[in-house]
């Protein structure tokens, strides 16, 4: 029996209302996790989707073009969504597209009265979308891209940006009162009584008065950058996420630190929220699982999945080929035959086959009738010179490998990585 397999078994028979859960079925990284005061879980994939949670049974809400960064919950219960399509999206009954920013949507906060939903882009923008009847209105500039925005309870509007800026909108007429002004990029949020966290991209993690600005608590370590942050006010516990795979719990009553856990074998914490009685925390990161700790645990259970084959674990026994397959291609494409939640295309029996005819895939409209046919010589094209000069037009991300030989591993990687029998996926 494994260590974590005990623990398992502990954690059912000790603590019978808690339990240590994993998620599955995303295609890709986990940017966003969500939880409503009703308890439903929501996830926000790499690969297009929004997973909606019943246990451990996903249902996909679908409506994205590209990556959704983000998720949320209406004061009403109604998922909330951005992406990197720019677009905010209302689910529910009569899911819509409530408008769309000039650049990624990297945060959503739904006001106290449940009357609209504020989201932030790198844009620079932050807009107030209604929820029901009325016109969608647009704040005064916070001065550069949003990386987080939060409500406070009595209706005040609070914005990280990008130069490290903390500000506080009193109304939706005001200019914005700067609290903090940090240096680097605010990347998150978290709101308490009287109190304002934020994590910033060189690891500052400290805790704000939130009228003054004046520090409370300073939180930070030798981490970076803060990712993700939750707060829960009836356990009083404030949850910190970070770019080495960290969760550190705060006691926000005494201040001080009860947990500092690593959840993540390998890459950042992306995402964190709390169940609605704050004895579990939901956390997502690079792997394409979602997972939720008992917070009683967090410093017991041994993090990641068993047997997974990934880049940073594994990238020095790896040959070069499969190295630059992980490190370029395995977040977005699939190697098996078969149905794939992947935000791009099978790659089985890619040599031969025409580009933009994988079945059942939304590719591009420029991939649409392409005369591009996968070889030796297309596929170095497509690495040497990047997709968007190959392929302008192409929703596949900005990837380059610059070494020629770099490029012949890979190539000779995938001739063999994507082999079949049958030409029937041509």
């Amino acid at each position: 029996m494994t260590r974590l397999s005990a623990l398992l078994i502990l954690a059912a028979s000790s603590l019978t209302a808690q339990e240590f859960t994993t998620l599955k079925g995303h295609g890709g990284p986990i940017m966003g996790v969500a939880v409503s005061p009703s308890g439903q879980v929501a996830t926000a994939s790499f690969d297009n989707s929004v997973g909606l949670w019943s246990g451990r049974d996903p249902r996909w809400l679908e409506g994205h073009a590209a990556a959704v960064t983000v998720v949320g919950f209406t004061t009403q219960g109604i998922p909330v969504s951005g992406g990197d399509d720019f677009a905010v999206r209302l689910w529910g009954d009569h899911p819509r597209e409530l408008g769309r920013h000039k650049g990624k949507v990297t945060a959503l906060a739904p006001s106290p009265d449940g009357a609209v939903l504020a989201s932030g882009s790198w844009d620079g923008a932050i807009h107030l979308w209604p929820l029901a009847d009325g016109s969608a209105a647009s704040l005064a500039s916070p001065g550069a891209g949003v990386n987080a925005l939060a409500y406070d309870g009595a209706g005040r509007l609070f914005a990280g940006t990008s130069n490290g800026a903390l500000l506080r909108y009193d109304s939706p007429a005001s200019t914005p009162f700067p609290l903090v002004k940090h240096g680097f990029g605010v990347n998150t949020l978290a709101l308490g009584d009287g109190w304002v966290a934020y994590g910033a991209v060189d690891g500052g993690t400290r805790v704000v008065d939130a009228e003054t600005g004046a520090q409370i608590a300073d939180f930070t370590l030798d981490r970076r950058p803060i990712l993700a942050m939750a707060y829960d006010a009836e356990t009083a516990r404030l949850a910190v996420g970070d770019g080495q795979g960290f969760i550190m719990v705060i006691d926000t009553v005494t201040w001080s630190i009860t947990h500092d856990f690593r959840a993540a074998r390998e890459g950042p914490v992306w995402a964190l929220a709390f169940s609605p009685d704050g004895e579990t925390i939901y956390a997502g990161g690079l792997d394409d699982v979602a997972y939720a700790w008992p917070v009683a645990l967090l410093d017991a259970f041994a993090p990641g999945i068993e047997g997974q084959r990934s880049f940073l674990r594994d990238a020095g026994t790896m040959p070069n080929g499969e190295r630059q397959f992980m490190r370029k291609c395995s977040i977005c494409h699939a190697l098996d035959d078969g149905p794939s939640r992947k935000a791009g295309p099978n790659l089985h029996g890619l040599f031969g086959r025409r580009a933009g005819t994988v079945r059942g895939y939304g590719y591009s409209p420029i991939l649409q009738g392409s005369d591009i046919i996968w070889d030796e010589r297309s596929v170095d094209a497509l690495f040497h010179v990047g997709p968007d000069n190959f392929i302008p037009g192409s929703k596949m991300p900005m990837q380059v490998i610059s070494g020629a030989q770099d490029r012949a591993d890979l190539i000779a990687f995938l001739k063999t990585a994507t082999q079949q029998d049958t030409q029937e996926g041509e």
